[in-house]
């Protein structure tokens, strides 16, 4: 039994040590308990009147809310009381620009007026270096377009707000917030029954409807954000709105497209708030389908284009034509890219010259408008580009022409000619068409989708998407046989009858009569 006593020694010391061990190990943990209680209990102390506070302020910004909603309710009850009829607001700020988009403005009113009798008409505008008749004037010069009766005009004191040049980064968010300030302005200064926006600032609709309680509508030209934006930034491919030094970047081309999708999210969002959704053309609807989720309230109507106006152009074979000319309509915005029509422009001559030896007669006419100093200056920039590429002589700008003289430069045109990329639509394809000019469109958007499509099985028109396929297209419609190339001007001529200005009276009417009809009750 001797020879065991020292492990019995060793395993009563290991088992002392063990328990010792043990013991301390739970002192030490219940220390830590206690202490983490202690620490939950200060955290508590501190956090519960941080938390009581953050709850005031949010019941007394609802309070707000609600006491300015009722306010402007009031508003609007007692402007509806005193002019005994309801009033329907258009948000327009570039109403004076003279594209498109002023078409389908003042064609929509039109129409109203025409159907609704008793009802006021206002819009919204920033244009203050004019006045509401000089404005009409420049509708009815530009498009040919008498409204029946006088509108009302408001002109918004912060249209800079939503002036891109103001926001050289993060733009879209810029310029969307800067709308939801003004929007608030022109709110402040009339609160509507109905309220339009016809110029696609989507953060508007929420502010009138849950603030000034209106029924809200939307007729979208362009979504503010689309899915092939954000394919372009994943893809990484430069473009006008995303630079080369983000699209070389693979951590900017992230934190971008990580903004994007933020962005699109909120625009989405503010987009659904809109009781009737219009958009204008197929390629409109399926982003805007995407993105807004409102299937139910959306629909298609198709722009007003004068067709009726250009019909009068006479067609006939221009075989003997000693010089043609090739016409592009379009503001001068970068997305235009008129520079890609400039180089196109210079590749033809080029190609000209090297089968002929001489450089035949062709020249090219931009015609648009300009809406501020940074088109201008844009102007400036495509006159150098002139300069540097030697087409200087060869390449005339028509700047915020009136009608009479854009259809005689209609007239005198052989090829219409179109270079943005995904247009939402393309008026300015219509028209070029109407006047029966041989179009060639981007292939892409509205007029790949919409406009330049096969009528009765012939060709209306030509598609292309970069240098060498314009300068191609351009080429052929050259080469065609002058009766080959009238049978083009004839089926493009008789297509474009869909984009008339009854066309869309109908269609717009028809979408807008659930909203009309709330203003009745």
């Amino acid at each position: 039994m001797d020879i065991f006593r020292p492990f019995c020694a060793d395993f009563a010391d290991f088992s002392f040590r063990v328990n010792h061990s043990a013991s301390n190990a739970v002192q030490t943990m219940m220390s830590q308990t206690q202490s983490a209680c202690l620490c939950f209990r200060l955290l508590w102390k501190l956090m519960l009147p941080l938390l009581l506070l953050c709850m005031l302020l949010v019941a007394v910004l609802v309070l707000l809310v609600l006491a300015v909603r009722h306010w402007l309710q009031s508003t609007r009850n007692a402007r509806r009381a005193r002019e005994g009829r309801p009033t329907v607001a258009f948000f327009h700020p570039y109403c004076n620009a003279g594209g498109g988009g002023e078409r389908v403005l003042w064609c929509a009113i039109r129409a109203l007026q025409n159907r609704y009798v008793d009802i006021n008409f206002v819009v919204y505008t920033g244009d203050l270096g004019v006045t509401g008749q000089q404005i009409l004037e420049g509708a009815r010069q530009r498009f040919n377009i008498v409204l029946p009766r006088p509108v009302r005009f408001i002109f918004l004191q912060h249209r800079v707000l939503v002036e891109p040049g103001l926001f050289p980064q993060f733009t879209l968010l810029g310029q969307s917030v800067g709308s939801v300030f003004l929007g608030w302005e022109a709110l402040t200064e009339l609160v509507p029954d109905l309220y339009i926006d016809s110029m696609g600032y989507a953060f508007t609709l929420p502010l009138f409807r849950y603030l000034g309680g209106c029924s809200v509508g939307s007729y979208v030209h362009y979504p503010t954000i689309s899915t092939d934006m954000l394919s372009v930034v994943r893809e990484r491919n430069p473009r006008f709105n995303n630079p080369d030094f983000i699209s070389n970047s693979l951590f900017l081309s992230a934190f971008k497209l990580v903004y994007y999708c933020l962005f699109a999210l909120l625009y989405g969002m503010a987009g659904s708030c809109s009781d009737v959704i219009m958009v204008n053309s197929s390629w409109t609807l399926d982003h805007i389908l995407s993105l807004w989720r409102s299937p139910n309230r959306t629909s298609v109507v198709y722009p007003p284009c004068d067709v009726s106006a250009f019909l009068d152009i006479p067609l006939e074979e221009d075989g003997d034509r000693k010089c043609h000319s090739i016409i592009s309509i379009g503001q001068f915005r970068p997305e235009k890219d008129h520079r890609l029509q400039i180089r196109a422009f210079k590749k033809v001559l080029d190609r000209r010259r090297e089968g002929s030896g001489v450089r035949e007669g062709l020249k090219l006419v931009l015609i648009g408008g300009c809406r501020n100093q940074e088109d201008e200056d844009r102007v400036l920039m495509l006159r150098g580009l002139c300069q540097e590429l030697g087409v200087a002589d060869r390449v005339q700008f028509k700047l915020n022409i009136s009608f009479e003289e854009l259809k005689r430069q209609m007239s005198e045109a052989t090829i219409g000619l179109h270079t943005m990329w995904n247009e939402h639509f393309g008026i300015g394809v219509v028209e070029c068409m109407a006047a029966g000019k041989v179009i060639v469109a981007h292939k892409s958007g509205g007029p790949k989708l919409d406009i330049v499509r096969p009528f009765d099985g012939g060709q209306t028109g030509f598609l292309a998407e970069d240098e060498d396929s314009y300068a191609g297209a351009i080429e052929k419609i050259l080469a065609l046989p002058p009766d080959s190339r009238l049978q083009i001007r004839h089926n493009a001529r008789q297509s474009v009858a869909r984009f008339s200005d009854q066309e869309f009276e109908a269609c717009f009417l028809e979408a807008m009569e659930p909203l009309m009809g709330t203003l009745e009750r």
